[in-house]
């Protein structure tokens, strides 16, 4: 019997994964003048897209510009972000796997 869940589990365990890409880098999201904004602090956005059996997408998403929007509504009064990096990442199971993308950044407003 613990033989056949060990072999269970490592069946499981070989069809499912996990992957990370780097994304981009950028200096903000919209133009902005040195000094013509003050730093609310460090924000995340994430946005993901869910699939069923790997490519039955269960609702739409991953896209940069709902991240984006995500990390904004964290800090109220923000404007823009500065100091942006994007990543996105996979997580495959049996059944149900997600793309996701994410974006890092602070916050700022005008002065």
């Amino acid at each position: 019997m613990i033989k056949k869940f060990v072999f269970a589990v490592a069946c499981l365990a070989l069809i499912s994964g996990c992957a990370s890409i780097s994304g981009g880098v950028a200096p903000s999201t919209v133009p902005l003048n040195p000094g013509s904004y003050r730093e609310l602090g460090p924000v995340a956005g994430e946005d993901c897209v869910y699939y069923l059996l790997g490519f039955i997408p269960l609702r739409a998403g991953n896209e940069t510009r709902n991240a984006v929007a995500d990390a904004m509504g964290k800090t109220s009064g923000t404007t823009a972000l500065v100091n942006v990096s994007v990543d996105t990442y996979s997580q495959y199971f049996v059944i149900v796997s997600r793309a996701c993308t994410q974006v890092y950044g602070t916050a700022v407003a005008p002065k």
